[in-house]
């Protein structure tokens, strides 16, 4: 096995080098780990670390070959599947691709892909990575993520220098995402700002997130309602100020207003009934702009995945009423 460079995504900010490890490689035991840190084997940006140093986005992880333990260290789904995916899994994902340059690829994820890879998940992004070289002989770097049933944009670095960037404009603020949401009933106010911290709690085994003011991370949304079905159902432009894991599910839901589909978060009330309406999430990341890699401004915007679609035709929504998913919510 060879040395790999792996560039810190921006979900993995602030997390201990050792979590980041134990995601990445579970069967890799402590011991092992503590080990290759103190001969100087695993370096962060070509530095020493411990195992309790907090990792930043756009950071580039040296990990060597792992030796013995690396068929154990291998993230055990991965262990599982052979081959790991197909001509066809290879065409799906390249036809994924909105926009490719030297740099950068951009793909419109489609709902029920994951980004990465978990228990029982063996098809996802970064599996197909390889299917996306194209011309480089580098494979390409995830540098953000997308929920498995979110839809939309997702960016790829093309070389690690380009992930790095690309990282450090999620870090600091400088991307702006917009997404567009279905939710159930109609926000009050239909614009403005949500400033509800978000928790990571735990209920028999199982995680989810919510609203917690005083375990909470700080979580900033904005929001504007683009255009309503009477009461029952409205299109919303979401635009988060922070990333934390589910927070425009979460939000959406602390509103009173649950996105379509999403029975993790809004129950049996998220999904209409007899409708003919698709019980999938309605939450699509529809466009990015941020500092281009090599210069300049990247602005991509990604269609409707064909579920919402129907469900824009079916409520009578018209993309073209918001020309500019980039114009600032009021609030």
């Amino acid at each position: 096995m060879a040395v790999e460079l792996i560039t810190v995504a921006v979900d993995d900010a602030d997390l201990r080098l050792d979590r980041w490890f134990k995601r990445r490689y579970p069967g890799l035991g402590h011991g092992k780990l503590e080990k290759l840190l103190r001969t100087g084997q695993v370096r962060v940006d070509g530095k020493r670390m411990k195992a309790g140093d907090r990792l930043e986005p756009g950071q580039v992880v040296r990990v060597p070959p792992l030796g013995d333990t690396s068929e154990e260290s291998r993230p055990r789904p991965e262990k599982k599947r052979a081959p790991r995916f197909t001509p066809e899994d290879e065409a799906m994902i390249r036809d994924c691709v909105i926009h490719r340059d030297k740099d950068v690829i951009v793909l419109n994820k489609p709902p029920g892909l994951a980004t990465q890879g978990g228990t029982n998940t063996f098809l996802h992004v970064d599996a197909l990575l390889d299917a996306l070289k194209f011309d480089s002989e580098e494979r390409p770097r995830l540098v953000h993520r997308l929920d498995k049933d979110t839809s939309g944009v997702l960016l790829l670095g093309r070389t690690a220098n380009a992930a790095a960037a690309l990282a450090k404009a999620f870090k600091s603020r400088e991307a702006r995402k917009v997404y567009w949401a279905l939710v159930m009933g109609v926000p009050d106010p239909r614009a403005g700002t949500i400033k509800a911290p978000i928790a990571k709690m735990e209920y028999a085994g199982s995680e989810k997130m919510e609203v917690n003011v005083e375990e909470g991370q700080s979580a900033i949304t904005d929001f504007r309602t683009v255009d309503n079905a009477g009461r029952r159902v409205a299109w919303v432009h979401f635009e988060p100020r922070t990333g934390r894991t589910h927070q425009l599910r979460v939000h959406a839901a602390y509103l009173g207003t649950p996105i379509v589909g999403d029975g993790k978060y809004g129950g049996a009330e998220a999904h209409l009934h007899g409708e003919g309406i698709s019980r999938k999430l309605h939450l699509h990341a529809r466009a990015i702009i941020l500092p281009h890699p090599a210069g300049g401004t990247l602005r991509i915007i990604a269609p409707l995945p064909e579920h919402m679609a129907r469900s824009f035709e079916f409520f009578d929504f018209d993309e073209s009423e918001e020309r500019d998913p980039f114009a600032r919510p009021a609030g």
